[in-house]
């Protein structure tokens, strides 16, 4: 069994992006369990997609290529609804919708820590393109 390694931070990290998010599009969101996708996205009480929100520790201007584990996505498309990924950057949101997605699959991830099954995995990875939308945190 593998270790949990979502922070408090990250946690929070979520919770802002999805509310950006939600507040933008005039959405309401329902947090799934631990080891489902992160949320279930509603519009006037009626669901309309899953979203799936991923740390993204840098900013809009330089978080491309965008990350995330095939296994995420597999978990996505076995849904059989509509999905949005959404990264989390520094001062906003980027995000698609699954079937907009385009990008390259390699192995890859992150250094190997103890207690992890999923540091070093099979990544998809997404370039900068028309079928990304973004949200600033603050507008001036």
């Amino acid at each position: 069994m593998s270790i949990r390694f979502e922070s408090k931070k990250d946690l929070e990290r979520e919770n802002k992006a999805v509310k950006l998010f939600c507040d933008e599009y005039g959405l309401t969101y329902e947090k799934l369990s631990p080891n489902d996708i992160d949320f279930k996205i509603y519009k006037d009480g009626k669901f309309v997609f899953y979203l799936e929100v991923k740390g993204r520790l840098k900013t809009m201007y330089e978080c491309f290529p965008l990350p995330i584990a095939v296994r995420k996505l597999l978990k996505m498309a076995d849904k059989k609804e509509d999905g949005v990924i959404l990264w989390a950057c520094f001062d906003g949101v980027v995000f698609s919708r699954i079937e907009n997605l385009n990008g390259r699959i390699r192995m890859g991830g992150r250094k190997k820590r103890e207690g992890s099954a999923n540091d070093i995995e099979l990544m998809a990875y997404y370039s900068n393109n028309n079928n990304f939308k973004t949200i600033k945190y603050e507008r001036l």
